[in-house]
This record gives C-alpha cells, structure tokens and sequence, in this order.
C-alpha cells in the first residue's frame, strides 16, 4: 500500500509515499527503489520538480505505480528513476530478493496506454535497463540494455557534448559531471542525441526526446 503525506515544496524528504503540493494542477508520479543510491537522488529530483511547480508521489513499487498512473489520466507526469529488472545472472543473486522484479500485464498495459494516449514520461539513467522481460519497453523508452555488449565505464568523469537544437538543451554549453555513461545500447531507429558522451572509441546518446504515438517520452 502506498502511503501519501502532504508536505510543502520546500520540504526535505522523498520518501516512498511523499506528496509535494506546491503545484496543484501539476503532478507527477516517481517510480524508485532498486540497487542505486535512489534514496540520494530521489528526494533531489522530487526538489527540482517542485521548483518547476510539479507535485510529485512517490512510489516504490512497480505495480503500484501502474495502478496510480491507471487512476490518474495522462495528465501526470509519470517518472522513472528506478532500476528494476529480473536479475538473472548469478552474480545479482544476493540483491534478488529485495530488488528483482518481472513486469505485470497491468504495468505493460497500462504504461504503454497512458503514454500513446498523450501521456509524458520521464526516463531516468537506468530505465533502458528495467522490464527486461518486455520487449516492447525499448519501445518506450528508445533504449534497451543489451547484456551481451552494453557497458558503461567506472563511475567517474564524464564529459557530455550537448548536440540539439531543441528546447531541452538551448543555451547549454559541453558541462563535465560525476556519473556513468551508458553506451552500446540497443537503440530505437528514430533516437536522435541531444548529449553525448565518448567512450569505447564511439559516441553514445545520453539524452533524447520522442514522441510516442500521442506522447511524449524523454530519455536521459
């Protein structure tokens, strides 16, 4: 069950459950948890959607996220910053329990629908890794992790080329930040960069926006 407080937009916190209202006509849906520091990031991308005037929920369960969006309407913003896949290699054994996840018709369904019925989504670093067992999500998302060829070098520096024009990244220059840069991905034909980052001898797309039958869908 997902618990739902009300706090004002300046509020700390994040937390699975939060509700932040300092935009009442602007809300947004954020799927979390999985093994990154989403306890660190979430609560920071929560902040930035309230300073935008988004209200933000957020949740950690899969499923129901799904059953919220289905309530909702495609006027939520719907948020991915989780990474939930099956984990079926041996080496993720130990984090099977808590993290692994295997999509539900009704999250198929009812993602796919909210944003081919105009819906925007929000998709986060690792959302080309999730619903590993829906091959539709590429889709989706225009990404999907190829575990025999992805890979991404050692969280480090990484210095991102922004390529546009196209609101999201007019009046950026080239920046360097702290992360890790997906690369070798299986892309959808129609993904065109608007950032990028070098490694491995090849430029890789870190950002892009799409539309998705009636929606809108931004990868970063």
């Amino acid at each position: 069950m997902t618990r739902r407080t009300t706090r004002p937009a300046e509020a700390t916190g994040g937390a699975a459950g939060d509700t932040r209202t300092s935009a009442p006509n602007a809300h947004a849906l954020v799927l979390t948890g999985g093994p990154h520091p989403f306890a660190q990031t979430t609560p920071r991308l929560v902040d930035l959607l309230a300073e935008t005037g988004v209200a933000s929920t957020v949740v950690a369960d899969p499923d129901a996220a799904a059953a919220h969006v289905a309530t909702a309407g495609p006027g939520t913003l719907l948020v991915l910053n989780t990474l939930r896949w099956r984990m079926r290699a041996d080496r993720y054994a130990p984090q099977r329990d808590a993290h692994a996840y295997a999509t539900s018709p009704a999250l198929r369904r009812t993602f796919a629908a909210h944003v081919a019925g105009g819906g925007a989504l929000l998709a986060l670093h690792a959302a080309p890794i999730c619903f590993d067992d829906w091959p539709g999500w590429r889709d989706v998302v225009g990404a999907a992790w190829d575990w025999d060829r992805s890979r991404h070098p050692p969280l480090g520096e990484v210095h991102v080329r922004v390529r546009g024009p196209h609101p999201l990244v007019d009046g950026i220059d080239d920046f360097t930040i702290q992360d890790e840069a997906y690369g070798f991905m299986d892309l959808a034909d129609d993904v065109e960069a608007l950032a990028t980052a070098r490694h491995g001898d090849a430029d890789h797309p870190l950002l892009w926006a799409r539309r998705v039958g009636a929606g809108r869908v931004v990868t970063s």
